[in-house]
């Protein structure tokens, strides 16, 4: 089985990093779970997982007679995590559309693949995970701004038939901004209400330990908000044979 979720949003600073990678450690205390960094022009996974000493990344793969995807897998934190370098002239070099072969290589040995998506939909090689992806998490921040640009995530996925898991509100600070928007929200997006993840101190001092947040304090509250999302994010069994053709021969938008 194995089931590809583009983790996106409308636009930056929303935490849609630390959010991969903690739903990615939550998961995986029942799944096979492969995470990616397909934000290929701002990577920045690699530092929230301490990888940024790492030799190969994406980008290496993603050149032409380039390394294998094996050789920018890295096991780390109960996943298998595929970090993307930070180096534009590496990004300038690459080609997004070896994308879908990377995607369906991991397919044939995972349950759950999560791909780190880039902040906003203004390129080619941002928007591609999101085409690729079976269903995508919108990950938002509790605003009546942040849910029109989680909708346009939303209609773009529609649009080529990328399902929505769920939505993910994050950076909650006010309770009451959740009451007001939340039913709104539940009006306008396909998935579910995941969970709502509260601010807090410990995201940030796991950023700057180089560490998921489920790593560096599995008790905060944050890291229950996040461990309640993946609880409520169902997991399709399909066979990974028919995802991973189905990858290969993803059509690639000239534009977004």
């Amino acid at each position: 089985m194995v089931e590809a979720f583009a983790v996106a949003s409308g636009k930056g600073g929303t935490g849609k990093t630390t959010s991969t990678l903690a739903l990615g450690m939550a998961l995986a205390e029942e799944y096979d779970v492969t995470v990616v960094d397909a934000d290929m022009g701002m990577a920045n996974l690699l530092f929230h997982a301490g990888l940024a000493d790492v030799e190969t990344t994406l980008h290496d793969v993603l050149v032409e007679g380039g390394a294998s995807v094996d050789a920018a897998v890295y096991r780390r934190h109960g996943m298998r995590v595929v970090p993307c370098g930070t180096s534009l002239g590496d990004f300038a070099a690459a080609d997004p559309t070896r994308l879908r072969e990377v995607v369906a290589t991991l397919a044939a040995d995972t349950d759950v693949i999560l791909l780190d998506s880039a902040a906003t939909l203004s390129s080619r090689a941002a928007v591609l995970p999101i085409v690729l992806a079976d269903r995508v998490v919108v990950v938002l921040e509790p605003t009546i701004p942040a849910l029109s640009d989680g909708l346009k995530v939303q209609e773009y996925a529609s649009s080529y038939d990328t399902g929505t898991a769920g939505i993910l509100f994050n950076k909650v600070r006010d309770g009451d901004a959740i009451d007001r928007i939340a039913p709104k929200a539940e009006r306008y997006f396909e998935g579910p209400t995941l969970a709502s993840v509260p601010a807090s101190d410990a995201v940030r001092a796991a950023r700057r330990a180089g560490q998921p947040l489920l790593a560096y304090a599995p008790e905060s509250t944050a890291a229950a908000a996040y461990r309640q999302a993946a609880s409520e994010l169902s997991v399709r069994d399909r066979d990974s044979g028919t995802v991973a053709d189905r990858f290969r021969s993803a059509v690639v938008p000239e534009s977004p």
